[in-house]
């Protein structure tokens, strides 16, 4: 009688392993990303909405001027004067990088969802449930980093970005339309998550507002542990790099000229 062969493995690290390693991800997240990244999120938006109050006390002074002015003089039918809102504004400076990163956190929330839904649909063929839960875990934290770069645009006046990066989703979704597998599945999210970090990286430098910085470098450690884990799964040296590199960074000038 022939024996069965054994089920080839379908990642390089045990059940058991990618378990722990995703608790330790979900703890350190809770118990020191999470909070720093709150910390620096209030100082942004409360210096944001500071300068926004003085800003309305500045124009107010100047309409009430105008308002004094006009009534001192006689009407005139030909002139006319018409605010744009500040959400059709073009965003710039460390609001444009906010959006970049939402944008960024909004494609890794999507791309992790279609890879759950494909996973427990079966047609990543077999998928272990400790890869379910991690790619839930690092979606619910990409969701997290969105709500943050969110606020942060929504504390100066202007709407939430909910559309994911132009550029990078179309070279996703052509992609996964190739995946068959976990190693698939795995590679792509690396892949992603490296493009994340670096342009994290690239951010750090980019924006100018202290709070701004310290939002961009709390969030970064986490796309790297992400990335970590996931090159463990694929059986990698999970820090392949001495120092980060910037290659797959995103330009903010590709978002804002988009």
């Amino acid at each position: 009688m022939k024996r069965r062969s054994p089920a080839p493995e379908v990642m390089a690290i045990s059940e058991r392993e990618l378990t722990v390693m995703t608790a330790d991800l979900d703890q350190m997240h809770h118990d020191i990303g999470m909070p720093a990244m709150r910390e620096a999120l209030d100082e942004w938006v409360e210096k944001t909405r500071s300068s926004r109050r003085s800003f309305l006390v500045g124009a107010g002074a100047l309409a009430g001027g105008a308002v004094l002015a006009a009534c001192s003089s006689k009407p005139s039918s030909s002139s006319s004067t018409t605010a744009k809102p500040a959400t059709t504004a073009k965003l710039t400076g460390d609001l444009a990088v906010a959006a970049l990163a939402a944008s960024l956190e909004n494609l890794a929330v999507a791309a992790y969802g279609d890879a759950i839904s494909a996973a427990t649909a079966g047609k990543l063929g077999s998928v272990p449930a400790p890869i379910v839960t991690f790619a839930k875990t690092a979606k619910s934290q990409h969701y997290d980093h969105g709500l943050a770069w969110n606020a942060a645009i929504k504390a100066a006046g202007h709407k939430p970005v909910t559309e994911t990066d132009p550029v990078v989703t179309p070279q996703i979704t052509a992609a996964f339309a190739k995946v068959t597998d976990v190693t698939g599945v795995a590679q792509l999210a690396l892949n992603l998550e490296n493009v994340a970090a670096q342009t994290y990286q690239s951010a750090v430098p980019a924006v100018t507002a202290t709070s701004a910085i310290k939002v961009a470098a709390s969030i970064q450690p986490v796309e790297l542990q992400h990335a970590a884990i996931l090159n463990f799964v694929l059986g990698q040296y999970p820090v392949p790099n001495a120092f980060n590199p910037t290659s797959l960074a995103r330009p903010v000038t590709d978002y804002t000229n988009g």
